[in-house]
């Protein structure tokens, strides 16, 4: 496990429940730019602040930790709206491509 991966898995956590860094931040107790310098790699966090973070966030550690579950900068809401806005033709293709790139 490295530093990028704990900042990105808090970043994704965080984004996924549509909250901004600093209503984290405050919502800890914390001063307002908290979370967005641990998100950059500017602050370590504490145990004890990870702790926290967790609860806030509603996970156990192992599921912050959790690499099975992929990071990533799309959101999967606008991912299937832009699906939907596919002909019938341009789907079936883009599925067989997601097929063969997942195999």
């Amino acid at each position: 496990m490295n530093e990028k991966f704990f900042c990105d898995r808090l970043r994704y956590l965080r984004n996924e429940r549509k909250i901004s860094a600093r209503e984290m931040s405050l919502a800890l107790g914390q001063n307002e730019t908290y979370i967005n310098k641990i998100e950059t790699g500017q602050r370590l966090v504490s145990m004890e602040g990870f702790f926290k973070i967790c609860n806030f966030l509603q996970i156990s550690p192992a599921t912050f930790f959790d690499d099975s579950i992929q990071n990533t900068n799309i959101d999967t809401q606008e991912l299937l709206s832009a699906f939907r806005k596919l002909n019938s033709n341009q789907a079936e293709y883009l599925f067989a491509i997601i097929k063969d790139l997942i195999s």
